[in-house]
């Protein structure tokens, strides 16, 4: 993620990469002028179902080869969304609601054009004594009081009512910050599995949420495949997904990338190179997606971002996310999906050229994605929002309307709980007798399971 202004870019910086060839295979939608790359299609035989018409009420999502499907009418959806982050902070809750009143900010997301939120939040969350701050009560006063999973629960409830279905994204273990794994010493894989499995259960029938973004961007000394318990994130992800498919069947497990490959080296979760060999096997294979984050020029200048002449980026950048991500949707392998880009130009310079090419490119192959942000505040890219928090950034809007599908869920006219889900938080801490699947998951854990993932203490009903 780019989290505002404190993005390190030495921390990105990657051995260059050696770019094999440009072999695009590519299915999906014709767009006015389109390049060569994107014109090619798959055998009919893999072609996916209909598309969903406009208007038709979306439930939870499935996956047929590379197409997300509407689990019960079966016809064909693209995600394409925006991150709101801030849950993922030590402000404990989704960003600018100093600035702005919450309900408006999710009907504004909708009205521009988008139908997804990916909302980022770390393990802290949850815990008793992480209290939200930085909220303007006068803009908000329902907010009052709410705090974690109650204060999850009303976003949650409010993003129904404006129609858009959310990927939760365990975005950080310990409140900003950014672990190379999935676990740190203050939160272990027993913590971090526990927290998906009460999430689960917790929203389970709910179909607002509609994945499972299990951790975000592992990299070195991440590995995939080589059946290391500490380090291969594979294993790691099939354990979760498992675990949480034990609770609850509908959500789709979403498994983002590493960095290195076979001394490849691509962006943070962005390297799926492994999947090809080592793919990921779930107990319920059609609710598979891959994650992969892509960025410019503004985060880091990549070699493969390199180029005398700006604009011959869109001949080349094709190749190379072929090579790291794009080729598990294009051989029908799963879908993939764009859990983050963004940069602050859509121009003619080097980060216009890359931003413009992908979403070229994730419209012609019908890849969903969530951009890089709603939020004003981050450092390197800049967002949708303009930095007063509520006039929008128009020239990334203009480029991608280009690719915006429908709202997925009909508006809601409020909630009969004006609470949300906030007084089933204690039973939702409170998990029963651990049943054969997720006794599994935990034990199989590389670390202990300590006692307050079994058993995590009970909020109090904060909705007064």
């Amino acid at each position: 993620m780019r989290r505002s202004c404190i993005a390190s870019i030495w921390e990105r910086s990657i051995l260059p990469l050696y770019i094999l060839g440009m072999v695009i295979l590519s299915a999906g939608t014709s767009i006015t002028t389109m390049p060569v790359w994107a014109k090619t299609s798959i055998p009919v035989a893999a072609q996916a179902p209909a598309r969903c018409q406009p208007g038709h009420q979306v439930g939870f999502l499935s996956t047929w080869h590379s197409e997300l499907l509407d689990a019960s009418s079966r016809c064909q959806v693209s995600l394409t969304g925006v991150n709101w982050f801030g849950f993922e902070t030590s402000t404990f809750a989704p960003h600018g609601l100093w600035a702005r009143n919450w309900q408006d900010m999710l009907k504004q997301i909708a009205r521009t054009g988008f139908n997804t939120i990916r909302l980022p939040f770390t393990n802290q969350l949850f815990d008793p004594a992480s209290v939200p701050n930085s909220i303007n009560y006068q803009l908000n006063p329902d907010l009052k009081g709410l705090k974690g999973l109650a204060l999850m629960d009303r976003i949650v409830q409010g993003a129904r009512n404006a129609g858009l279905k959310i990927i939760l994204d365990r975005h950080d273990p310990t409140a900003d910050q950014r672990p190379a794994l999935w676990y740190t010493d203050h939160v272990s894989q027993a913590r971090w599995i526990g927290d998906w499995v009460m999430l689960a259960q917790h929203y389970r029938g709910n179909e607002t949420i509609i994945g499972a973004d299990l951790a975000n961007e592992p990299h070195s000394p991440a590995t995939w495949g080589d059946g290391n318990p500490s380090t291969d994130w594979r294993l790691a992800a099939q354990q979760a997904g498992n675990a949480i498919l034990a609770v609850n069947r509908q959500w789709l497990i979403i498994v983002e990338g590493i960095d290195q490959y076979h001394n490849d080296s691509y962006w943070w979760g962005g390297n799926l190179e492994g999947a090809a060999q080592f793919p990921v096997r779930l107990s319920v294979p059609d609710k598979l997606v891959y994650s992969a984050h892509d960025y410019g020029p503004s985060v880091y200048n990549q070699p493969w971002l390199q180029a005398p002449n700006p604009a011959d980026l869109a001949h080349t950048l094709p190749a190379i996310w072929q090579k790291h991500w794009a080729y598990l949707q294009q051989d029908g392998t799963a879908p993939v999906f764009v859990g983050e880009f963004g940069g602050p130009s859509m121009g003619q310079d080097a980060g216009g050229v890359w931003q413009r090419t992908l979403v070229t490119f994730l419209h012609a192959h019908g890849i969903s994605y969530t951009y890089w942000a709603w939020n004003p505040n981050s450092g390197d890219t800049g967002g949708i929002l303009n930095n007063d928090w509520t006039t929008i950034n128009q020239s990334k809007v203009d480029v991608l309307s280009a690719y915006q599908w429908p709202i997925l869920d009909k508006p809601h006219s409020g909630s009969s709980n004006p609470c949300g889900n906030a007084s089933a938080i204690q039973n939702a801490y409170q998990w029963p007798p651990l049943f054969p699947a997720i006794t599994s998951a935990l034990t199989s854990a590389s670390t202990p399971v300590p006692s307050a993932a079994i058993g995590k203490p009970a909020a109090a009903n904060m909705c007064t």
